[in-house]
Formats: C-alpha cells, structure tokens, sequence
C-alpha cells in the first residue's frame, strides 16, 4: 500500500497535487504480515473532502486538577464533565474552511452527532467483507480523549489548544483484499475513482528500500527515573491502591518525513493494524505498526484483542520457541494477562448481553523482535449498544493503562508528568450510523509534527508493572519494543541493540471457556435505570470503583436475578452513608440481597460499603449481603478484625488453592478449591469476632471465607468470577438460592 501511495502520488492522485479532488492529507489502514483473523483488509482513501478536529480546551473549561497523589490512594473524582467540541472543516477552494461545531458530551455522543453530516447511502462501488458499506469516518484518538472516558481530572493536562484528535470522512478510495489478494476501487462514481482505477494497471511489482539518514535521539526518562517510578508502582499494588499500572517512556528527536517511516516500518516491523494518518497544515502525522486491537465489531458482535506477557523473538525456531514457551509457563507472566482479561471481560459487559462475553481464542503472535500473550474476548452487544457506545466504555484500552483502570489512569499522570498524546490512544474507522467499527491501540507508533526546523518526532514504550516485575527487566522491555520505531526514525543503527527478528506467526494456545450459570438471565442496570424505570432492584450491587464489578453483576444475572448497580466511590455515594438517606434508599429499592464488591484501596476508602457493613452486622438489614474482596475486608473491619497488609505479599490475578469447611457460600463446592485473588491487603483474625471463618488459603493459612454466626452475611476474599476461578459461579449461586445456610 505505501508504494500505491506514491504511485498515486505521482499521478496527481494523492498529496499536494490532488487538490482538483480534495485535500493533500492522507489516510491508510494497513494490515500487514501473512493474511489471518487479524490482517483482513488494508485501505488507501481517496483524497478527504471533511474533517472533525478536536482540541484541548482552556483552563476555564477543563481545568487542571489539584495536586494529589492518587499512588497514596487520594483520588479526586468528577461527575461532571466539560463539553466536547469537534470543529467540522470541509475542503473547498484548495483550502480547509469551518463548517460547523459539534458540540457532545461524551466520545459516544460525538459519533452519534457525526450522522447527520454523513451521507447513510451505500457505495456505488462497495469494498471487501468487513469494510463498511458506505462513507465512514477514520482518524485517530489521542490517549488524553480519557478525559471524556474516565471521571478523572488530569494534574498534568495538555496545553490549551493540542490536538487531541482528527477524523476523516472517508467516500472513496482503494482496498486490498488480504485473503483474496484482490486490488480494487471503492466509494462513489467520481473522476478520482475512474482515474484511480486507471492507475492500477500499472503499479510498481518491486517496493523501493528505503534510506534512513542518522539523527540524535532524546528521552524523557532515563533508566533511573524509570525504574523509581516502576518502585512507586510496587509500593501502591503493597498498599493495595492498584493492582498493575503501565507506566512508560519516551524517545524524541528529528526525523525525515514521517511517510518514510511508515515505508520503513511497514517493511521490517508488519503488523496487522498499521496506520499512517497525515493532516498536510496542520502539520501532523502518526506513523504506527500497533499489533494490538482495541476493538472490531459489527452491529451485533464485538471482539477486544487484548496483549499483556512479552518476551523477545529468538535468533533460531528453536530458540523462539523455548522462549515462547517460558513465557507461557511464567507465572508472572499469565497472571498479568489473566488480570487483563478479566478487566476486558468487564468493559464488554458494560455493553453485552448477559451471558454472552467469552474468550473465543488465546495465542501467541509473533512479531519481528517480539512475541506476546493474546486473549481474543468476545460478546453479543445488547439492543440499545453498539460500537460506539463500546468505545466510549473500553477507552483507553486496559493493556496500556492497568487495573483498575480508573485508578491507574490518575497514577499513570502522575508518575508520567505529562500527556502521552496519541501514544496508547487508538487509531481506526467508524460506521457512524452502523456502529460497525475497528480501533487499535496505538503502540508502536510514532507521533510527528512538522516545525520550522523540519519533522520532530516521539515514539512511546513501556510495560505493565505488577508486584512480581523486575525493573531492570521491565526497563529492558520497553527498549525492545521501541526499538523497530527508533531504527526506523533514524535515531539507533538495526545493529546497535541486536535484537532478534523473524516473521509474523500465530500460535494458538489451548483454553478453557467460561461455563455459563444455568437458569435464564436477567438484567443488570445502573441506579438511575432502576429508578427510572419504577421497576424491581433484584440484587443491589455495591461498585467500589474495581474494573472486575460487572463481571460480579453478570455472573449474578446469568443466576437469573436482576442485578442494580450503585456506584459506591463518588460524592452521591458518601451521602447514602448517613443512615436516614441510606435506609430511605433501601426502602424504595427493596433489594433481595446486597453485594458489597472488590475495588482498589482500604475499607475505609468506601463509605458507603463500610456503612453497610456496619448495619449487618447490627441485624439492622433484613436482606442477605455478600462481601467480595474489598467488601470481605470491610465486613471483617466492621466485626472488630484488623486489616493489614498480607504478610505473605500482594497476589494479583494468581489461582491459589482454598481449603474449607463446605458451609456457607462453599456448600456446595470441594476442597482444596482453585479461586483467584486480587488483593494486597488481608483480614486478620482475633478474639471476640461475630464471624466464623470458613475458608482458607491452604499454603499461607491467610483467611478466605467468612459467614456470619446468626446473620445471611458471607465473605470472600478470592474473586469468584475470575476467569482463574472455574468453579466460582458455584460461590455465587449458593448465596443466591441459599444465603442462610450455615
């Protein structure tokens, strides 16, 4: 596709001399490396007619937040957010000129108020399965649109006026079909397409090896600083404010037109969800080889490809395939994807049928210096969601930012000191009307503006940092997975970090699907839904801010009881915890059991479930209640039992054994039993306590299980609807169908 772009290019087709068809600025979507389920088709748009920017607003309308330390645990939260402005530009007269301004409340909105400018008639010449039917928009999202995803203000926001994306309406223009090696022209009848298809007839068969001058890089973190902040990591998953945080890096220095560079990359770094977007005055370019999907959907299904768990690639077969193989075997390794898993679970929820979000597949793919762990979760979007409602609930995608995500999205700005960008943001195409959709994550990817000087650009790298990280490692990964982006800006020789290469291949690992519940599913809704609609609250579950909640919720729907989510970590939520205003709620929503669920930080972080402890423990709640995690912490604390650091050390996504008595919750499961945990702090037992403690972990002998000695209250501590607890749906039903039991 790059050397189509320049044969275009030199027939006045593309670049500065199609202005008769439209702007100079370009769009391409190339999968590369061997045709797969990955790379499908790749995409050359015809020269763009309209355009949406959006840039960061002023101080006065998104101001900067206050200092604070959200690796301690002091998080500030927003509930409200300032408007999103997308400024429309239409090319006429060989120039951009406004058309009009979008004004939006979230990044969904924004899609949804894009239909109207968007012409919803199918395409005179229609492109390859799975390419939209008709004009869609393309562009990129830089990694600080959160600030529209998350209820977070940044310490550290962009300057006023940074570009923080740019979308293309795109109406025509030439696909590749990977499995078919078909070449073809799609979009509408027009001078461009006929003379395009003209084109074709005669494009260079051999590509032209591309030259890279030598130039002077610089970094914004050299190793030391990089390695305090992967210990600062380490001391917050201790204290237990996070769970796994990714925190980076980046190289900066000039470059030669970053067209080049992609030329480059495409050659000796092919991956499937290659971008090169470039907007002519405005003076920018992104330049990216990301193997990493953020999202791929239609109108009914979606499928998120997370990566979490690198290794390099092996000068031989064989040796790639003893490392490949060591990292499948690595403990530390699984636990971190097993983490990421569960959290993407919990984003296709939001958005999904109950029920229906599974993994289809798990492998590793290899790439030229490297190979990863990919889980490939799927789901069934419910009526009233598609790909554009899922895009505003997975951004930014959990790979590059952590767990929890909201959490770590604070801490990531405050140990990184400034914005990354569009680096880890995510690039793609959107059916605005459809919702049909494909986001990567942009990683590998490098960030070009043009300055008086010339082109500068800035590539990011970095890893996920969970308890078990070696920070010299961890400093190591990040380099090797830059490396391609910095030999191919010119800013390292191939030689000077000999990293091994190879081709890419997939290699499927064998998994173990997610059993269903038996019973039929019900629903799971948010508070204000509930009230809404005057309907039935069935199970009030109390959400502590964890990226696991929906997962609790759908695993309790899928038993075939309504599920009521209540947000239990913002302002709303410290006034429930006064009891006249709590007990008033509990009235009109006559829940039939209340969870008090997992989430980052100390019980006492979370009003409102240590409040609800508190009156269970009174026999002051008639309904049933079960503690997961954070709520078994708080119950216990409630009890008079202390909560302290494990002294055995925080275990995140990790399948430990539990021995226990078979009463309570655990009726009805064996033992010793596999349950994962996630969780840095544990409950210590002592005399006089109200709580009997049933369940075990049987190598530390720290506490798992508690129920009540006279009331329907139960704790866990493990996460019951990990995908590394297979029989933890059992943990659930039983308190649904038996919460008394004893």
């Amino acid at each position: 596709m790059t050397e189509l772009s320049t044969h275009l290019s030199q027939c006045k087709l593309l670049g500065q001399e199609a202005f008769r068809h439209g702007s100079s600025d370009r769009v391409m979507l190339v999968s590369g490396g061997p045709a797969s389920h990955l790379a499908n088709w790749s995409m050359l748009a015809a020269p763009p007619k309209k355009r949406a920017i959006i840039r960061q607003p002023s101080r006065l309308e998104m101001p900067a937040a206050k200092p604070h330390s959200p690796i301690s645990g002091t998080i500030q939260l927003i509930e409200e957010k300032c408007e999103l402005r997308a400024e429309v530009e239409e090319w006429k007269h060989g120039s951009w000129y406004h058309s009009v301004t979008l004004i939006a409340s979230s990044v969904g909105d924004l899609l949804n108020k894009l239909q109207p400018i968007t012409s919803p008639e199918p395409f005179d010449k229609p492109g390859c399965n799975g390419m939209a039917s008709g004009p869609f928009w393309s562009g990129a999202m830089a990694y600080d649109m959160m600030q529209w995803t998350q209820p977070l203000l940044l310490q550290n926001p962009p300057k006023e006026g940074t570009l923080l994306s740019v979308m293309w309406l795109i109406e025509g223009g030439v696909f590749h079909d990977r499995h078919s090696d078909e070449l073809g022209i799609f979009g509408a009848d027009s001078p461009w397409a006929d003379a395009a298809q003209e084109a074709l007839k005669a494009i260079p068969t051999e590509p032209v090896e591309t030259s890279l001058l030598r130039h002077v890089e610089t970094t914004t973190h050299d190793d030391e600083t990089h390695i305090e902040n992967i210990e600062r990591v380490r001391q917050g998953i201790i204290a237990g404010q996070v769970y796994q945080v990714n925190v980076g890096k980046h190289w900066q220095g000039p470059i030669e037109h970053p067209f080049e560079v992609f030329k480059h990359l495409t050659q000796s770094n092919p991956a499937p969800y290659s971008v090169y977007l470039e907007a002519d005055d405005v003076g920018f370019a992104l330049a990216s080889s990301s193997p990493e999907s953020l999202l791929d959907c239609n109108e009914e299904h979606i499928r998120s490809s997370p990566i979490k768990g690198t290794c390099l690639q092996g000068s031989t077969p064989e040796e790639a395939a003893a490392l490949r193989n060591a990292m499948i075997g690595d403990e530390k390794e699984r636990a971190e994807h097993r983490m990421l898993a569960d959290l993407m679970r919990n984003d296709l929820s939001s958005v999904c049928e109950v029920g229906s979000v599974d993994i289809d597949r798990f492998d590793v793919e290899v790439y030229s210096n490297v190979q990863h762990l990919v889980s490939h979760i799927t789901g069934t979007f419910r009526p009233e969601h598609n790909g554009k409602t899922a895009f505003q609930s997975i951004f930014p995608g959990g790979s590059i930012t952590g767990c929890p995500r909201t959490m770590v999205c604070a801490v990531i700005d405050e140990l990184e000191q400034h914005p990354r960008s569009f680096w880890t943001g995510s690039a793609g195409w959107v059916d605005v009307h459809t919702g049909s959709s494909s986001w990567n994550i942009l990683i590998r990817t490098l960030e070009a503006h043009r300055t008086t000087s010339g082109w500068a650009g800035s590539i990011g790298a970095g890893g996920g940092i969970t308890i078990a990280s070696d920070a010299a490692k961890e400093v190591s990964e990040a380099v090797w997975k830059g490396a391609a982006l910095r030999v191919a800006s010119g800013w390292m020789e191939a030689d000077e970090n000999p990293i091994p290469r190879g081709e890419l291949e997939i290699h499927p690992i064998g998994y173990q699907n997610l059993t269903a519940a038996k019973g039929t599913p019900a629903s799971v809704q948010t508070l204000e839904q509930c009230i809404e609609s005057n309907g039935d609250c069935g199970v009030l579950f109390i959400d502590n801010l964890d990226s696991f909640s929906l997962n609790v919720a759908d695993a309790i729907a899928q038993s075939g009881h309504d599920v009521t989510v209540l947000a239990g970590r913002n302002k709303k939520a410290e006034l429930l915890a006064d009891p006249t205003a709590l007990f008033d709620l509990l009235d009109r929503l006559k829940p039939t059991h209340i969870v008090l669920g997992p989430g980052p930080g100390a019980p006492d972080d979370a009003p409102l479930t240590m409040a609800l402890a508190h009156h269970a423990l009174a026999g002051q709640l008639s309904t049933p209640v079960l503690g997961v995690c954070l709520g078994h912490q708080a119950l216990a604390l409630a009890d008079g039992m202390e909560v302290i650091p494990s002294p055995h050390g925080p275990v995140h996504g990790v399948p430990v054994r539990i021995e226990h008595d078979g009463t309570g919750v655990f009726a009805t499961s064996t033992s010793p039993e596999a349950f994962t945990r996630y969780n840095s702090l544990v409950v210590n037992e002592n005399e006089g306590h109200s709580f009997i403690i049933n369940g075990r972990e049987s190598e530390t002998g720290l506490v798992m299980g508690i129920r009540h000695s006279s009331h329907p209250i139960h704790g866990v501590q493990f996460h019951p609807e990990s995908i590394g607890s297979p029989e933890g749906r059992a943990i659930i039903q039983e308190f649904l169908q038996n919460p008394s039991d004893g």
